[in-house]
């Protein structure tokens, strides 16, 4: 599944990157005229009274921040987003009934013993089943062994449903650092322009200006949703791992009422 994701998030950004690319050879003056007709049409449908869609002003605007930082703002997205889809995926699939597990497992342990536990165990998705599963192949050392093994293979599962989060955190931390870069570039760009008019007026200033702006904004809104995906995923791995460690101690108990019968 995370494969997946990727290779389309991939795909994604090679052909987003061979647009740019194709806009970037057609040279600055295509560019200006683009913006010129994205204007236009905003002027058009401003006169007309008519409301302006938003993918026409999101276009107008990503080519007012410029190509360059703006395109690497939403290579953040792509990827990010890609990443959080996968981890949400994978902890939707990761969801166990523990309750029904733990009654398969005690009933399972009543009528075939420890292999016939095992066997409900595989054929039942999710990492509290595995950390069973990896109990009971311990099971005849003792049930500290037991518990010893369902702790390591805990933190096993952690890591496998951390996955990802230290990349999504990256992006987060990346889109708006490029933004304020961006800003910066900007502001140097008003300052050669004031330089070489000689003069501070708005127009002069007005074109860095809005650069360092819209680099801003967009690094700003690409970090906030990323954001809001990456506490939604942590907040899911914390309810998983609660019942995890509740399912374990129960599963324990279950194991040492089946030893304490035989």
């Amino acid at each position: 599944m995370k494969k997946i994701f990727m290779f389309l998030a991939v795909a994604g950004l090679l052909t987003f990157t061979a647009n740019i690319a194709s806009a970037q050879e057609e040279g600055a003056p295509a560019a200006q005229e683009q913006a010129e007709e994205a204007e236009e049409a905003i002027d058009l449908f401003a006169g007309s009274g008519e409301e302006v869609p938003l993918h026409q002003a999101l276009k107008t605007k990503f080519i007012e921040g410029g190509a360059g930082f703006m395109s690497l703002i939403i290579i953040c997205l792509i990827i990010g987003m890609a990443l959080a889809i996968e981890r949400i995926l994978y902890l939707a699939f990761s969801k166990t009934n523990t309750t029904k597990l733990l009654d398969n497992v005690e009933a399972a342990l009543e009528k075939g013993g420890i292999e016939e536990a095992k066997k409900v165990c595989r054929e039942t998705r999710g990492p509290v089943a595995s950390i069973f599963y990896q109990g009971l192949l311990r099971a005849d050392q003792g049930v500290d062994v037991v518990e010893k093994t369902i702790v390591s293979y805990g933190g096993v599962q952690m890591s496998l449903m951390e996955n990802g989060l230290s990349w999504i955190g990256l992006f987060i931390s990346i889109a708006p650092s490029l933004g304020f870069l961006g800003t910066v570039i900007g502001m140097i760009q008003a300052f050669d322009a004031i330089q070489a008019a000689g003069d501070i007026s708005p127009n002069v200033v007005a074109g860095g200006m809005k650069v360092a702006l819209i680099t801003t904004v967009g690094g700003l809104i690409v970090a906030m949703i990323l954001q809001v995906f990456y506490n939604y995923i942590i907040a899911k791995i914390d309810s998983l791992s609660i019942d995890m460690e509740d399912s374990s101690i129960r599963f324990v108990d279950t194991l040492v009422k089946y030893n304490n019968k035989k």
